[in-house]
């Protein structure tokens, strides 16, 4: 009788983390009660996030089954957990003390925006923090001032305010799709700046993120929601074209990190093809860059200089690429 031994780590069956030995051959009795079980599991299902570490330490009994996690995923959700509690001591500091934050979350569809912002509003106190997701405007405020619309749901005291996607749309989504004139396009970005200033020194901290998801994972992304019942609510006739279009957002995001990357309003770039290293070096960058009461060292909320990129390396990197495309990141 041979013996496998595995390695990777099970959850809900053991307290601690071993190999575990199987043998080939098994009798009758151990089959049915082997078969027993695989029945009572539920097969093809994509298990929520967290439940790997919520029974982790959980021991084998009738009604539980055995599940395989990578390591790495158990590693992510500890990492993520310890990051969302110090968001947690991020808003309570927010709340003494009238702070206002702004984060912006920009980049191409499927880059990773909407799954980043859940993951740091997950546990935090709703009546002081706000995601913003506009529709496309109506016919009254088509004839308003462009950033009219978006001034209202600007944070007060005390409030962090997300927007998926914001006044960016101009830079990018409009001139590709025909949304806006070029004339409404080159304006935008001369008063985008002047904008933002008239923000930062009224005393709002903003962060503007922008999510560099590759053309091949872009696909993948989009193929994967055609069959997801869950994401299916995210395909737009926008998202058919973005492959289409690959090529002229990528001139569009140029020239928009050119005219907004600036000192006071710079541009933070996320590589976010791997999504969960994305998102936790998302919320280390706002957390290192917030001074609040009993807050983690610098060495745990560094972020790793491969997945964070400064707006200023993006445009040399853009620069010295951009009549190569298909060298060019998302």
């Amino acid at each position: 009788m041979s013996i496998n031994y595995f390695m990777p780590y099970r959850v809900g069956l053991i307290d601690s983390f071993y190999p575990i030995a199987r043998t080939q051959s098994m009798g009758d009795k151990t089959k049915k009660a082997s078969k027993k079980k695989a029945e009572a599991c539920p097969v093809k299902t994509r298990l929520l996030e967290g439940t790997a570490l919520k029974n982790m330490n959980k021991k084998e009994s009738n009604g539980r089954c055995a599940v395989w996690v990578k390591a790495s995923h158990l590693e992510y959700e500890l990492e993520l957990k310890k990051l969302q509690i110090e968001l947690m001591k991020l808003q309570k500091h927010m709340k003494a003390n009238g702070l206002r934050i702004l984060a912006i979350f920009e980049g191409r569809d499927a880059a990773g925006k909407g799954g980043t912002i859940k993951r740091i509003t997950a546990f935090l106190n709703p009546r002081n923090v706000k995601v913003v997701a506009l529709a496309a405007p109506n016919d009254k405020e088509v004839t308003q001032w462009y950033f009219q619309r978006y001034v209202p749901h600007l944070p007060a005291a005390g409030e962090l305010v997300l927007f998926d996607r914001s006044w960016y749309n101009r830079a990018m989504v409009e001139p590709v799709m025909n949304f806006c004139t070029d004339e409404q396009h080159k304006r935008f970005l001369k008063d985008v700046p002047l904008f933002e200033e008239m923000l930062i020194k009224d005393g709002i901290q903003l962060f503007k993120f922008y999510f560099s998801v590759s053309k091949d994972e872009q696909a993948r992304r989009f193929d994967s929601r055609k069959t997801d019942p869950l994401k299916q609510y995210k395909l737009s006739p926008v998202d058919n074209l973005a492959q289409t279009y690959w090529d002229k957002y990528s001139v569009k995001k140029f020239q928009m990190l050119n005219e907004s990357n600036r000192t006071m309003t710079p541009w933070t770039i996320i590589r976010s093809d791997v999504k969960k290293t994305a998102r936790l070096n998302c919320i280390k960058h706002i957390l290192s860059n917030v001074d609040y009461e009993d807050k983690l060292s610098e060495k745990e909320l560094a972020t790793d200089p491969k997945i964070v990129i400064s707006g200023i390396d993006e445009i040399r990197h853009m620069e010295k690429n951009l009549f190569e495309p298909d060298t060019l990141r998302g």
